[in-house]
């Protein structure tokens, strides 16, 4: 028997293509959009296991009113997927105060109110899981994608936490981390006004490297989200899912650097106790 999905950010890049394969294996899947008649071809195909629901993740009180739908016209969701979010770029001096203040209300705030607004349900129905879509910039940091980075670290820790709160409901979570990967991501991305005072610094080089294509993009959107479901049908899946070669060498080098500060603190640490 098929599972059932709720997906947010389904109109484009990894949550697109996650309804895409999940469509096409038998399951029901409850997808939402902003866009308007961006999933229209999947629900003449699919109707009877496709529910489109507009949403903005910005509006809480919309959000838990298109929750309550979802399960209600599904009865059960076996797996619940935030996905909807953009990446903002710019230095931090050069981001205006309304690109942060919509960073993170999207990305950060608007990820932790759609679990708030999911978790209710899914206690009630005895358990579930959540897949939050954060990022390689949940563990790493490039320069230009200060505020991004804020949200997908928030995030992490906010998952981190709720994941003790809820174990004992039945309802777990994952956090999936893909590195660059080949989606509209880069053309979704809202830049600064630049400023002339960062162009020889490292925030410079990476604008330059981005507007000339010279980034290598290695990590593939259909076997991403393919890696996903099968972390989220998995019956013990992992906290943390890194997704692409850049990731997984990015990831495993910041984390051997974080580690090595750690111990080589070891005696100021300890320094620190009182005596007892």
């Amino acid at each position: 028997m098929g599972k059932t999905w709720f997906i947010t950010g389904a109109s484009s890049g990894l949550g697109l293509e996650m309804t895409r394969q999940l469509l096409a294996r038998g399951d029901r899947v409850v997808a939402t959009q902003r866009r308007e008649g961006a999933l229209a071809d999947l629900g003449r195909a699919h109707g009877e296991r496709l529910l489109v629901l507009p949403l903005d993740v910005t509006d809480a009180a919309g959000m838990r009113a298109a929750v309550a739908e979802a399960f209600g016209w599904a009865g059960r969701i076996d797996l619940v997927v935030s996905n909807a979010g953009y990446g903002l770029f710019g230095a931090a001096e050069e981001v205006s105060d309304d690109q942060i203040a919509r960073q993170i209300a999207t990305n950060l705030t608007g990820s932790i109110q759609f679990i708030r607004a999911v978790l209710p349900h899914l206690r009630a129905q005895g358990g579930g899981r959540i897949v939050q879509v954060s990022s390689e910039g949940g563990q790493i940091a490039y320069a230009n994608f200060s505020l991004y980075h804020a949200t997908k670290w928030g995030i992490e820790g906010f998952v981190e936490a709720v994941a003790q709160e809820v174990a004992p409901f039945g309802i777990d979570f994952i956090l999936a981390e893909p590195g660059p990967t080949a989606t509209n991501f880069g053309a979704g991305l809202v830049h600064a006004e630049p400023m002339a005072a960062y162009d020889a610094t490292p925030a410079g080089e990476v604008r330059r490297a981005i507007a000339e294509g010279s980034f290598v993009v290695w990590g593939d959107a259909a076997r991403s989200v393919a890696a996903m479901i099968a972390a989220a049908d998995a019956v013990q899946p992992p906290l943390r899912l890194v997704l692409g070669s850049t990731a997984h060498g990015s990831v495993t080098a910041a984390l051997a650097r974080r580690l090595a500060e750690v111990e080589a603190q070891r005696n100021v640490a300890f320094s620190a106790d009182r005596d007892m």
